[in-house]
């Protein structure tokens, strides 16, 4: 039986956070990642940045993002589902983390052209997410860590709240491996389409999935199992609209459309159905994966004119197009009477005329509809005119495990366990009840991860 100080399981950028900071303590950390090499890191692989308070502009940040406005904008995307004190913690260890993620070779550049409302609160990785990724591995790898793939956790031995050992599948067969501390940081479970029909029922059958088909959370259902507390329900992910011709699996970051705002979404009765005005991008962009799950066939489509074309990072498939709103409606398989009356109607109910402009809510609105567009609001008559599919695109579940303030997960009678920790995907749900801020994911698996490697060192000999 192989025996090492600390255990990981998970290959992304959580796991890798947890076993440079075990590493620089001097532990022996073995990495075991389910994937192929190909596949490492699950969802880090397709980030492009991350959510970090700082109190000054830097030379790839244009302003400060306090710890209190960060604070502010997580409960305004949770409703205030999140543990607060928790979220707190978090925040205030953000701030060292730009500087510690450097140190760790990743480098970041400027906010993208085309990314709304970004270049003050998230810093992007160069490269973006695989790059960050990669210099995670050559970092980890050069303090000693050991990386297995194609190695899952299919048995994990706890008892009375202590890890002892697990049981690892490979393709040479299975190997048990002994450690002084286990840490969780194998993802959500959106690759297995049972476990989201449990929260979602047959909707999830048209459900796409953004990252891996290798996170299937065995490990947390597992822990759960074995007497972990559970947080979460199986209803709650970060869920966007995404190009419904993305592939099922593993379309990534260039599926997703940052569009909404720009025209109105309307549903395959060609009816719209929500505020497309509500907010900025990066505070609302990732309610319409559930608002579009809400709608029937889990499908609707953005719909907007020339103007528009530049203002926004496409999707990697091109838009649809026509010169007529009918000819437009024909090719969406619409009603072209009743999707020219939807846009009709919305042209008519069109007021304000502020130049158009993302940087602040514009009070260009519509009056006398039923739904409202309450900012952003522009006619949409300048031909030809765009649309394109979007379906619910899940990028990771919030059902997971419980965790304190070391990353260390909570038994079910609330005590915490001996030498269990967690991080990422997996206790995501302490932060995220419900909504999602984008680059929060990272912020979450790096610092919960630094947290775990560090604390999991203290139960090596």
């Amino acid at each position: 039986m192989a025996q090492w100080d600390i255990l990981i399981a998970g290959g992304g950028n959580a796991a890798l956070c947890a076993a440079i900071a075990a590493a620089r303590k001097g532990q022996r950390v073995l990495i075991v990642e389910g994937a192929p090499k190909f596949y490492r890191g699950g969802n880090t692989r397709h980030t492009r940045n991350m959510r970090c308070a700082h109190d000054h502009a830097t030379e790839t940040l244009t302003g400060p993002y306090t710890e209190e406005e960060f604070f502010d904008d997580l409960i305004r995307v949770t409703s205030g589902h999140t543990d607060e004190e928790l979220s707190r913690m978090m925040i205030a260890k953000s701030k060292p983390m730009l500087d510690w993620i450097q140190q760790q070779g990743v480098r970041f550049q400027p906010s993208l052209g085309g990314t709304i409302s970004l270049g003050r609160t998230n810093s992007f990785f160069l490269g973006g997410g695989r790059s960050m990724l990669n210099e995670l591995y050559r970092t980890a790898e050069g303090l000693g860590v050991e990386v297995r793939y194609e190695h899952e956790v299919i048995d994990l031995d706890i008892r009375a709240g202590r890890f002892h050992t697990a049981t690892v599948r490979h393709p040479e067969g299975e190997t048990q491996i002994s450690a002084s501390a286990f840490i969780a940081a194998s993802g959500g479970f959106q690759a297995d389409l049972d476990w989201l029909k449990e929260g979602w029922g047959d909707r999830a059958e048209n459900f796409l999935i953004r990252g891996t088909p290798y996170n299937r959370g065995t490990i947390t259902r597992m822990l759960i199992d074995r007497g972990i507390m559970q947080i979460g329900d199986a209803s709650q992910c970060h869920a966007v609209a995404i190009d419904a011709r993305a592939p099922r699996y593993d379309g990534g970051i260039i599926t997703r459309l940052d569009c909404v705002i720009l025209g109105v979404v309307v549903n395959i009765n060609a009816e719209r159905f929500y505020n497309e005005g509500e907010d900025t991008w990066p505070k609302r962009y990732a309610i319409w994966g559930r608002l579009v799950a809400e709608q029937p066939e889990q499908k609707a489509y953005v719909i907007f004119d020339a103007p528009n074309i530049p203002r926004f990072m496409p999707s990697l498939y091109p838009p649809m197009s026509a010169q007529t709103l009918p000819e437009l409606a024909a090719k969406l398989n619409l009603d072209p009477a009743k999707f020219e009356n939807t846009i009709t109607d919305f042209n008519k109910a069109v007021i304000g005329g502020k130049p158009f402009d993302t940087s602040e809510k514009d009070g260009n609105t519509t009056r006398g509809l039923e739904i409202e567009k309450t900012n952003w609001a522009q006619r949409i008559e300048t031909p030809p005119y765009y649309a394109y599919p979007v379906r619910p695109g899940i990028t990771f579940t919030y059902l997971g495990v419980k965790v304190d303030h070391d990353a260390r997960m909570l038994m079910a009678d609330g005590t915490p366990s001996q030498n269990l920790f967690a991080a990422g995907e997996i206790m995501a749900g302490n932060i995220l009840g419900q909504g999602y801020a984008a680059g929060i994911g990272m912020t979450i698996g790096a610092v919960f991860g630094k947290i775990a490697g560090t604390k999991a060192a203290s139960h090596a000999p």
